[in-house]
């Protein structure tokens, strides 16, 4: 692949159109993962108490954090960027100039991951505000890190998504089946230990299973050899989604 630092130029063209829609795009980056704290950690977490010897808000929050990442950098490089691709025809423009095919897919790639560090930062704050804190400044660098993995990850496999996307209605099948199920079976909500053996096991082909228990474990200082093993398979699943999604929308854009 033909990677260059023009991927910087397409991140900087989408900063500054970003910048006409930063207050909408903000708001709309909290109010779903806001609902989730309010109904689910206040509403509820006051029925559920303490929650392994915290408020149950503490098991909550770093799972809506990674939650909020994957959502905002799966929908930027979904719809945003088959609005680019088929409407605005803005990959176009930007193949007709020095900046390669993969630079710019690349480029989408980092923008998708920052939407999503931007959102997971955001709902961090909001957690702060709210009293619930990481455990130590520390912790607060590992979950930036990890948002920005966790952002590679899912632009990456959006990508691969709106490679065959032949409308908008096409990403109700991936939102639908694989986002919804993710978010309800991967740990975000609720443990996973009284599922049933299969449903456990199913939840490990889960990206986002990994990367919640990473984030938990990191929000509160409870490290494990078993987060060796969850932060190689985000690495590998990372590495692989960003190739095949580059190689995938090279192959749309060059017809």
């Amino acid at each position: 692949m033909n990677f260059s630092y023009r991927i910087a130029y397409v991140f900087w063209r989408n900063l500054v159109s970003y910048k006409r829609f930063v207050l909408t795009t903000f708001l709309a980056s909290l109010i779903q993962p806001l609902f989730y704290l309010v109904t689910f950690g206040i509403g509820m977490g006051a029925y559920i108490g303490y929650f392994g010897g915290k408020p149950y808000l503490y098991f909550l929050v770093p799972g809506v954090l990674i939650t909020s990442v994957m959502m905002t950098a799966s929908f930027e490089c979904m719809y945003g960027t088959f609005v680019k691709m088929v409407h605005e025809k803005l990959y176009d423009s930007l193949i007709a100039t020095p900046v390669s095919a993969e630079d710019a897919v690349a480029g989408d790639i980092a923008w998708g991951a920052f939407r999503g560090l931007v959102s997971g930062g955001l709902m961090m704050i909001v957690a702060i505000f709210m009293g619930i804190l990481p455990v130590s400044p520390l912790s607060v660098v590992l979950l930036i890190l990890l948002m920005v993995f966790v952002g590679v990850l899912f632009s990456s496999l959006a990508m691969i998504v709106t490679s065959f996307a032949p409308n908008f209605d096409f990403f109700n099948y991936y939102s639908e089946l694989v986002i919804t199920p993710m978010l309800f079976f991967s740990g975000v909500f609720f443990p996973l230990d009284k599922f049933p053996g299969w449903m456990k096991t199913l939840s490990l082909f889960m990206p986002l299973t990994h990367a919640v228990a990473i984030s938990r474990a990191v929000f509160l200082g409870s490290y494990n050899r078993g987060l060796i093993f969850q932060f190689l398979v985000i690495f590998i699943l990372v590495a692989a989604a960003f190739v095949v999604g580059v190689k995938l929308m090279k192959k749309r854009l060059i017809k």
